[in-house]
């Protein structure tokens, strides 16, 4: 003998509208310009787009990798990442797991698990551990920083680091009288 079971709970789950995304796409290519100029380029191997939820957001479960570009078409700055979310209605982006973020014109380098970029404020944060390599020295975050948009004004939480020093050369010293 052989009998059913319809937990309606289960079947609800399965054919609930928010587990599916409205839009979803591989091998993503997406490129921001204003004003007919190049600003930005986003690549991501997958994107998933979830409009009809509480919370609308897209995913990029596989990560992505973003160019930002200045006025002559050189990348300026560059972030990639193993996961990011943003969310919509608050403008509110989230990058997970290897977060890397180089300002190539700067030499800067910043390395953390976590980021987020609030585009209402213009700043970006993160809570977690982070290194931020320039060329004076490493710096360590260790409970994460803050910055403007552009990254030119950081500021690291519970911070550390190393801070190169260059040595005076003795026959350009000259004493004071």
């Amino acid at each position: 003998m052989f009998s059913c079971e319809n937990d309606i709970e289960k079947i609800k789950s399965l054919t609930d509208p928010s587990e599916f995304p409205d839009v979803y796409a591989q091998k993503v290519e997406i490129i921001y310009t204003d004003s007919a100029e190049l600003q930005v380029i986003l690549e991501a191997s997958s994107i998933k787009r979830f409009g009809d939820v509480e919370r609308p957001y897209i995913e990029f479960p596989e990560g992505l990798y973003v160019r930002f570009f200045d006025d002559s078409l050189r990348v300026e700055s560059e972030i990639s990442a193993n996961y990011a979310i943003y969310y919509n209605e608050e403008q509110l982006w989230e990058a997970k797991g290897n977060v890397v973020a180089n300002n190539i014109g700067k030499g800067e380098k910043l390395n953390t698990e976590e980021l987020f970029w609030d585009e209402t404020e213009k700043s970006i944060y993160s809570n977690s551990f982070s290194r931020i390599e320039t060329v004076d020295g490493t710096f360590y975050g260790q409970d994460g920083f803050e910055s403007n948009q552009r990254f030119t004004k950081w500021r690291l939480k519970g911070s550390r680091g190393t801070v190169k020093i260059k040595e005076a050369d003795e026959e350009n010293e000259t004493p004071e009288n």
